[in-house]
């Protein structure tokens, strides 16, 4: 049930009903902790639903139209999902923030690629993709920060709240039995 939590509330952020910096979301931590902590069967819903956000977003928000680009998007979305399918449910801190560095570089990688294979704001040379990768840089620290954070927090909360219920539990068996 979380992971459908976490996965609305990373859509509505990118859908702009949660104010936040520019690329600072909790998309890669909802998709790594959908792939890591939610259901199998189910893990076509996440994709289905970003994608249909990606279309309202495209459409009604930016007004940009239809680009093949999306669809090196799309494929994000269902590599960081398979990703997360490779976090047990009982991963370390190291393999989880692995997980998050490792989708914040994709997300960079594919998306500069994107607009620089999709657009004709730069040149078709190998000097062009560079530039269009340094362009990217400032965008990258937002999409860095925002991963490694809402990681932490996503994978954090319910290990955080077992450990209170545990300890709240025994407070109280020490409290009955005296």
């Amino acid at each position: 049930m979380l992971a459908y939590v976490y996965l609305l509330l990373a859509v509505a952020t990118r859908l702009t009903l949660l104010p936040h910096p520019w690329n600072f979301t909790p998309l890669t931590a909802a998709l790594l902790y959908f792939g890591a902590r939610g259901s199998r069967r189910q893990v076509w819903f996440p994709l289905a639903l970003l994608i249909a956000s990606d279309l309202v977003l495209d459409k009604y928000v930016y007004n940009y139209p239809f680009s093949w680009d999306l669809f090196l998007s799309w494929a994000f979305y269902a590599a960081v999902l398979g990703l997360g399918t490779l976090l047990s449910k009982d991963s370390k801190p190291l393999p989880i923030a692995g997980a998050a560095l490792t989708g914040s570089v994709t997300f960079f990688l594919i998306s500069n690629f994107g607009v620089w294979a999709s657009t004709a704001i730069y040149a078709k040379t190998f000097s062009g993709l560079i530039s269009c990768y340094a362009a990217g840089i400032p965008f990258f620290r937002h999409t860095l920060e925002g991963d490694l954070l809402y990681t932490a927090v996503l994978f954090g909360l319910p290990v955080v709240a077992a450990a209170l219920t545990r300890s709240f539990g025994k407070a109280r068996g020490t409290t009955a039995a005296a």
